[in-house]
This record gives C-alpha cells, structure tokens and sequence, in this order.
C-alpha cells in the first residue's frame, strides 16, 4: 500500500515570531515534502475552491469566521477514495486549537474505517491543541497516532525532527 501525506498549507503573508513575512511556499506544505521524501508517500494538497486572502489580516478575519461558524469550505479537488492508502500523514497549521474548516471538508469526505492517520501541525507557540482528538471523532474507524507539532518560523530547520518522528 502506498502511503499518503495530505495537507493543507498556505502561502502569502504570514505571520513569524511577532513579525508578517512574505512566503512563497506555506510552512506546512515544507513540513509535507520531508514527510513525503522520507517515507516515499504521494503529496495531496488541500485547497479551497476560495481560498483566504493573501493579507494576514484578511486571511485571520476569514478563517476565524469559517471557525466561527463551523464552515466546510469547499475543495478545488479531491481524491475519489483512500483506497490504495493504509496510512495518511495529515498536515495543517493550528488556527486557535483547531485545524482549518477546508480539512474537517475533506476528512469528513470519506470512510477512515482500519487507516491509520499520522497528524502534524505547524503552529507560533498552540502545539497540537486538542486536534488529535478532533481527528479520532471526525475519522471514525481510524487509528490516530501521537501527532507532531512544528514551530513554523521554524520548520526550515526541522528535518531532523521531522525525520525522527516519521
């Protein structure tokens, strides 16, 4: 079986030990490719039909709204099944505690019954939160593992780790 490292990344403006920085490729997504070099897994990137501002700030107000009301934004594309995947690594940055409203979209898109999923996060100072129990009660059937989180101001030095925890 081949494993699957699906995620949700954004780029543009983000935000850095107290400072916006402008990125071409979210914090995320870099986390992701190690995860998908090191174990030969395929890359999924979750994206949003709208996706949020580039402005941090507009970004902030948008996801926090989708947050807020427990939105399911839809996706610009999908799997059509997990099939051929006994194993996902799932990748999304902390907003507030939580994952992204477009991952719980595409979680809730399929039967998770006998996968084991894998979950990372990047985060400025929220760790996992309480997402790895968020993902056991939206993947029913699934086994969720001990997840990762990733300082993303600092995840272009977190190989290392990265590779240790896969």
């Amino acid at each position: 079986m081949i494993k699957l490292v699906a995620f949700y990344s954004r780029a543009d403006e983000n935000y850095f030990d107290g400072a916006y920085r402008y990125i071409e490729v979210g914090n995320t997504e870099k986390a992701a490719k190690i995860i998908a070099a090191s174990t030969g897994a395929k890359l999924f990137k979750i994206e949003q039909v709208q996706p949020y501002a580039a402005d941090y700030q507009t970004c902030i107000d948008q996801a926090k709204r989708d947050l807020q009301t427990k939105a399911r934004p839809a996706l610009s594309r999908t799997l059509p099944s997990l099939d051929d995947y006994d194993e996902i690594y799932l990748g999304y940055p902390n907003y507030w505690g939580d994952m992204p409203m477009a991952v719980y979209t595409f979680l809730e898109a399929f039967d998770w019954n006998g996968k084991t999923i894998h979950p990372f996060c990047t985060h400025e100072g929220s760790g996992l939160s309480d997402t790895e129990r968020k993902i056991q009660q939206t993947c029913k059937g699934a086994s969720v593992s001990k997840g990762l989180a990733i300082q993303g101001s600092k995840v272009d030095s977190a190989a290392s780790l990265v590779e240790s925890w896969v």
